[in-house]
């Protein structure tokens, strides 16, 4: 045993790991500066980890932990870390000596030619043995297994974490949708509520013969069409309310009223710290995936290479065999043997095959990680692009609004004394409901833009 041991440590000294050492790929320099798409509603503040907590909800905040705690879509990505992990482990334990027990009895009768003098020839037969192999690593084939099972597990962990950023979006996204949801359809509301007045106003004004049926049925027809709106926003709210409830781990009919009370978006009274390009790459789990992808696909190329040359495997073995146990673990016949195997391809073909294979699969590797990095900030610059142009669009809606209404009360006003018909009116009235109707979906547009932004910076799988 004591060779065996020897001989595999002298072996493992002169081993050599067969392929490329791994380097991790740089990103581009330009990526690391400033983003252009920056606006003044945006600060160069790195980005907080829990960055829902800029809206000030603790309503947003528990759904929010519970989603992180609860989401099956987390679940199953913690699955896959443990799988990873165990995998890692048994690569580990392929580098270690396999020791193997073996034992057996059988109860026979032996020719007579083969009976010893003095002894039955019907009797027990017990065998016990000792088995140990250990693969001598020359060329790395085991250590690159391990290096490619490290990068698994670390991409495993990278996509948890790239999961948790999806999952606390969509979490706040369902949050943001019903409380939107909720208040447009209190603005459908009060526009329909206003309408109602202005048809008893109308029909005062016909009782008196300042106004026509016809008067009263064209604000009537807008009071409607506004009605019409209502049933669609609550079906929007509360597919927002279910999504929410499965995103929390939930059926629809635990999630707690409490998850429904807020009336109004969200909104934020800060600019949104985005950091810089150098923070969003470090910060972005799908492209730390890309990077443990590809190096558990460079050390795959050394795993395919290593099959190019020869496996040595050294073994020993030992045991005893005797007609009882006393005779195995007593003075039984003893035996040992000590030895090695060599294993090596005469065909080179088919494991030059697989090292082009791999060699292969790690450029699409590299490949996906180059298109991780420019996609993440194609995102975001989208992302910021159109938050910053949302902003600025809200600032000309609230505007028009403002102006709307004070066309109304005008209209309003000259009707009750005569100066204008009710066509007039009714013109007013319809500018001012899609005002309102049309500020009401710039704010959920801005909440939505927010939430994307938050999104492709890659923050929240820190908590």
């Amino acid at each position: 045993m004591r060779i065996l041991f020897a001989t595999a440590s002298a072996l493992a000294l002169a081993a050599c790991a067969a392929g490329p050492d791994y380097v991790a790929p740089e990103p581009p320099q330009t990526a690391a500066g400033s983003f252009v798409a920056a606006h003044s509603a945006v600060s160069a503040d790195p980005l907080k980890g829990d960055w829902w907590r800029l809206y000030n909800d603790p309503v947003l905040d528990g759904l929010v932990a519970d989603a992180l705690a609860a989401n099956t879509d987390v679940r199953a990505a913690v699955a896959r870390i443990e799988r990873a992990r165990a995998l890692l482990r048994g690569s580990r334990a392929n580098q270690l000596p396999q020791v193997g027990l073996s034992s057996g009895a059988n109860y026979g009768r032996l020719p007579e030619i083969q009976r010893f003098p003095g002894s039955d020839r019907e009797n027990w037969q017990i065998d016990a043995g000792l088995d140990v192999n250990y693969e001598a690593d020359l060329f790395g084939r085991l250590s690159r297994g391990v290096e490619a099972s490290r990068g698994d597990l670390g991409a495993a962990e990278a996509d948890a974490d790239a999961v948790r950023v999806i999952i606390v979006a969509d979490t706040t996204q369902a949050y943001a949708d019903a409380a939107s949801a909720l208040e447009r359809l209190q603005v459908a509301q009060r526009i329909v509520a206003l309408l109602d007045q202005s048809i008893n106003l109308t029909e005062r004004r016909r009782s008196l013969g300042g106004a026509t049926r016809l008067d009263t049925a064209r604000i009537g027809a807008l009071r409607n069409e506004r009605q019409a709106q209502v049933p669609a926003l609550q079906a929007q709210r509360d597919a927002a309310l279910f999504r929410l409830a499965m995103l929390t781990g939930r059926a629809p009919a635990a999630l707690p009223p409490v998850a429904a009370g807020r009336t109004t978006t969200l909104r934020l009274s800060q600019p949104i710290p985005v950091g810089d390009g150098a923070a969003l790459l470090a910060r972005r789990p799908d492209i730390r995936v890309a990077e443990r992808q590809l190096a558990a696909a460079t050390a795959r190329i050394g795993v395919a290479t290593a099959d190019l040359y020869p496996r040595i495997t050294l073994g020993a073995s030992g045991g005893s065999t005797g007609t009882d146990w006393g005779d195995v673990f007593g003075a039984g016949p003893l035996r040992w043997l000590v030895g090695g195997l060599i294993n090596w391809a005469v065909n080179p073909g088919p494991a030059r095959a697989r090292v082009a294979a791999a060699e292969a699969t790690s450029r699409e590797a590299l490949a996906n990680f180059d298109g991780a990095v420019l996609r993440a900030l194609q995102e975001t610059e989208t992302a910021l692009s159109a938050y910053g142009h949302a902003l600025d669009r809200r600032t000309a809606l609230q505007a028009a609004r403002n102006e709307a209404e004070a066309a109304v009360n005008i209209a309003r006003a000259r009707q009750r004394e005569g100066d204008i018909d009710s066509l007039a009116l009714l013109d007013a009235e319809r500018t001012f409901a899609d005002a309102e109707a049309t500020l009401a979906a710039a704010d959920a547009f801005i909440a939505d833009t927010q939430i994307d932004l938050f999104r492709a910076l890659g923050g929240g799988w820190q908590a």
